[in-house]
């Protein structure tokens, strides 16, 4: 299983100056963005970090996700949530002929955790032996952070001002974004769902 991110996040998404509020940096001065670089990879860390605990995308993306079988053969859960979209099924044989699959074969199952691509006949496409699939789709609260539910806000601050205080190294996380990220996670049973 491949999961490759398409579209990345533009920097004028990001909630650096809400960032730079948090961490109560100085105002009204000429250079108020000297910090700017700084804050941006910290930012950048706290999202990734929070995105691969919940398996949420805060902010809205393309994916591609590649696998060579189907976990149950009538229903794909995929790897991120919310999906508001799968764009595209494309089954590839051995010998490199890609088969874009007909949408009425198949539709997205919504879900707050466990969005998923089912067949709406009994089973999805066969995906021969040596080939693969993959799946497009887009995945995230939406393109703004406003968007993002205000716990996750919270979460990203919080360790993102933790990355920028320790930006030597440091130790695990700081003990405020557990609970913060914790309604958000997908719990996982018996060898988890994907």
């Amino acid at each position: 299983m491949i999961l490759t991110e398409l579209t990345a996040t533009p920097v004028s998404a990001l909630p650096v100056a809400a960032f730079r509020d948090h961490l109560r940096l100085g105002t009204g001065f000429a250079d108020d963005t000297l910090q700017d670089p700084v804050l941006e990879p910290a930012l950048r860390a706290a999202i990734a970090a929070i995105e691969g605990r919940t398996a949420k995308a805060l902010f809205s993306r393309s994916f591609t996700w590649r696998l060579e079988a189907w976990r149950d053969l009538a229903r794909q859960v995929l790897p991120m949530a919310p999906v508001p979209v799968v764009s595209a099924l494309k089954i590839t044989d051995r010998s490199g002929v890609t088969t874009v699959i007909d949408p009425a074969l198949y539709r997205l199952v919504p879900d707050t955790h466990r969005p998923a691509l089912a067949s709406t006949g009994l089973i999805l496409p066969q995906i021969p032996v040596g080939g693969w699939v993959e799946i497009d789709f887009d995945a995230g609260f939406g393109p703004a952070w406003t968007n993002v539910p205000a716990d996750l806000q919270q979460a990203v601050l919080t360790l993102a001002a933790d990355r920028y205080e320790n930006r030597d190294g440091g130790a695990d996380w700081p003990p405020a974004v557990a609970p913060l990220i914790a309604r958000h996670r997908d719990l996982r049973l018996f060898g988890g769902r994907r």
